[in-house]
């Protein structure tokens, strides 16, 4: 009966120590998402502000050997 509550024991501690890293990795996962995110966002404006006002249409365009 010892040897099978000190098993468990050990098991217990093992279980817990794998919570306590899986939760680490999560939060830096998260972390990183977030900062993807922004990233993301920071992009999407540089976009916007580097793009013309008016819309072109490709079709309109002559390639430069015409």
């Amino acid at each position: 009966m010892d040897k099978r509550l000190t098993e468990i024991e050990i098991k217990l501690g093992f279980t817990e120590d794998l919570l306590e890293e899986l939760n680490r990795t999560v939060f830096r996962q998260q972390q990183q998402m977030a900062q993807l995110q922004q990233e993301i966002r920071a992009l999407r404006q540089q976009l916007e502000v580097s793009m013309p006002a008016e819309r072109r249409n490709l079709a309109d365009e002559v390639p430069p050997h015409y």
